[in-house]
C-alpha cells in the first residue's frame, strides 16, 4: 500500500496539479490587486463614487458613516460594493483564463494537424489515390507506382 501511495503521490499529474493550484492562487491575488488598486478607482471616479468597496446597505437602523465603522459596531450590512468588486475580479480572471486556454487549443490544433499523405490522380477515374498505390481503390484499375 505504501508503494502504491508513493507512486500516486509522485506521478507527474499530481505535481502538475499542485503547481497549477499554487500559480492559480498567486494569479488570483494579482488580479484582485489589479481590480481593486488599478481598475476600480477610475471606474468609481467616472461613476461619481471614489471607492466601490465602501458601498454598503445598513440593516441595523443606526447610521454609520463607513463600512469599517459599521463592522466595528457589529452592525448587519449588505456589502454590495465588495460584491461588485468580486464580480469584476471573476470576469477578469475568467477572461484571462479564456485567452490562455484559447491559445493552448490553437497550439494543440496546429500540432495535431496530420501532414497530408502525398496523393496523385488515378488516370482512369480521376480519384485521388495514395502515391504508392498500384491499384485504384475506387475503380480497381491497375496504375503504375508513384
Amino acid at each position: 500500500m505504501l508503494k502504491e501511495f508513493k507512486e500516486f503521490a509522485i506521478k507527474g499529474n499530481m505535481l502538475d496539479m499542485a503547481v497549477g493550484i499554487i500559480l492559480g492562487a498567486a494569479f488570483g491575488r494579482v488580479v484582485a490587486s489589479l481590480v481593486s488598486d488599478v481598475l476600480m478607482p477610475p471606474v468609481g471616479l467616472a461613476l461619481g463614487q471614489a471607492d466601490f468597496s465602501s458601498l454598503f446597505l445598513n440593516l441595523s437602523g443606526k447610521p454609520y458613516a463607513t463600512l469599517a465603522e459599521a463592522k466595528a459596531a457589529g452592525a448587519a450590512t449588505i456589502n454590495y460594493g465588495l460584491f461588485f468588486n468580486s464580480i469584476i475580479d471573476f470576469l477578469i480572471v475568467a477572461f484571462a483564463i479564456f485567452l490562455v486556454v484559447r491559445q493552448i487549443n490553437r497550439i494543440r490544433r496546429q500540432e495535431a494537424a496530420p501532414a497530408a499523405a502525398p496523393t496523385r490522380e488515378c488516370p482512369f477515374c480521376l480519384s485521388s489515390i495514395p502515391l504508392q498505390a498500384t491499384r485504384c481503390p475506387h475503380c480497381t484499375q491497375e496504375v503504375k507506382g508513384g
